[in-house]
């Protein structure tokens, strides 16, 4: 009876686990689609390398726009922590900036509706193919991630270190390890103490002797002088290790920088002159077809004309095919898989001269929507959506319009 008990068990645990695999990449699917459309925009990152060793250096650049109409239902950057996201300790952020300042720290009251530049040094540290994103993390929201890459780190990763030398001009070799001799010291110590006194107590009668003692009235034989003695010297002993482990600390390292605490504050990148004025009309997306239909009404404002190069949002980029400007400003590095197959179809690709205000049907039809996730935003209790509206002039100027609305789905059966 037991080895059938057995072998149904096996059978369970062979079917529960067959075809499992682990996950690597694309957590950033699990999101809501508001979160990742209406909050913040990333454009223009940029991986230095793709392919790296371990302890070989690589840099992540680029820039987000926190939308003008952010979610009711999302803290405001009121406190903001710019790094990366990887799976598990593959990489090793050893250095960050935001607007060119060091972002060691928080930054607080960023501006909605302006745009901010970042850049991280990143140094490969685990072998092995990795997802890494850049991530806006909110107070309150939690991170908000930027398209990720597939980084390639080969070696060893024993090899691993992280050299650096101290204000007082002490050498470390690999700060992953340093001091932790001392540690493990301090604890075997500490474990010896507490050990010791347990077994002080626990190799003489507890329960029934004591019982009986107290039943008696006797509490006065609980504790003898021995007992006394005993604590008075451990709690001595205790004494004598915290100061003494202080005063050691001091002399060994006269000086040391505490963790910071504070936060920093930064101006958001220079404001470009609002070149073109863009507003949502009508919007849907056709379940069956998978495609965003969106009516929006372009008023040019600058001095030179503009066509439609691209429409982005929650990373995925849909291209207006026909414009070399548009094509070339997509990054070799940037991940292949968000970048629409099918891109833009626009009812008129002709530039908006000057003065004028043009009503263009734009749609942004491609599988990608799906995979990414992005449709369950039709089930929630605030439909909308939002994005970035790239137009270029003649010569290649780039002029960026934030666009969004509420969307409506729509459905209807593929003709």
């Amino acid at each position: 009876m037991l080895a059938k008990l057995i072998k149904l068990a096996a059978g369970w645990v062979v079917a529960f686990t067959a075809g499992v695999s682990s996950a690597a990449a694309h957590g950033e699917r699990a999101q809501e689609p508001y979160l990742r459309t209406r909050t913040v925009q990333f454009y223009d990152v940029h991986f230095s390398k793709t392919d790296v060793k371990v302890n070989e250096r690589f840099e992540l650049t680029g820039k987000f726009r926190l939308m003008e109409d952010w979610p009711d239902a999302v803290t405001p950057p009121d406190i903001v922590f710019v790094s990366s996201v990887s799976p598990g300790p593959t990489i090793a952020r050893v250095e960050t900036y935001l607007n060119g300042e060091p972002a060691r720290q928080s930054f607080a009251k960023l501006e909605l509706g302006r745009d901010y530049d970042f850049r991280m040094v990143l140094e490969g540290r685990t072998p092995g193919s990795s997802h890494i994103h850049p991530s806006i993390s909110i107070k309150g929201s939690g991170p908000l991630v930027g398209p990720g890459q597939w980084i390639n780190i080969s070696g060893d990763a024993h090899s691993f270190a992280i050299p650096i030398k101290t204000m007082t001009g002490l050498q470390i070799d690999d700060l992953q390890t340093f001091g932790l001799t001392n540690a493990i010291g301090w604890h075997v110590a500490w474990l010896a103490v507490a050990a010791a006194w347990l077994l002080f107590w626990l190799v003489r009668p507890l329960f029934l002797p004591r019982w009986i003692v107290l039943q008696k009235g006797r509490e006065d034989l609980l504790v003898s002088l021995r007992d006394t003695g005993v604590g008075i010297m451990v709690a001595a002993i205790v004494l004598v290790m915290v100061f003494g482990g202080y005063v050691r600390a001091n002399q060994e390292y006269p000086y040391n920088v505490p963790l910071q605490s504070g936060l920093n504050k930064v101006a958001p990148r220079p404001a470009s002159p609002a070149d073109a004025e863009v507003k949502v009309i009508s919007a849907t997306y056709e379940v069956p077809g998978r495609s965003m239909r969106l009516g929006i009404r372009i008023t040019n404002k600058g001095s030179e004309p503009l066509s439609i190069g691209e429409l982005t949002t929650a990373n995925i980029r849909f291209l207006n095919q026909g414009l070399p400007a548009a094509v070339a400003n997509v990054d070799p590095t940037y991940p292949r898989d968000l970048v629409a197959r099918t891109g833009l179809a626009l009812s008129s690709d002709t530039p908006i001269n000057p003065g004028e205000t043009r009503e263009v049907l734009v749609e942004a039809t491609d599988a990608v929507w799906e995979l990414e996730r992005l449709v369950s935003f039709l089930t929630d209790v605030d439909s909308k959506f939002g994005g970035l509206l790239l137009l270029y002039t003649p010569n290649g100027k780039r002029v960026i319009a934030e666009m969004g609305g509420p969307i409506v789905p729509v459905f209807t059966e593929l003709k």
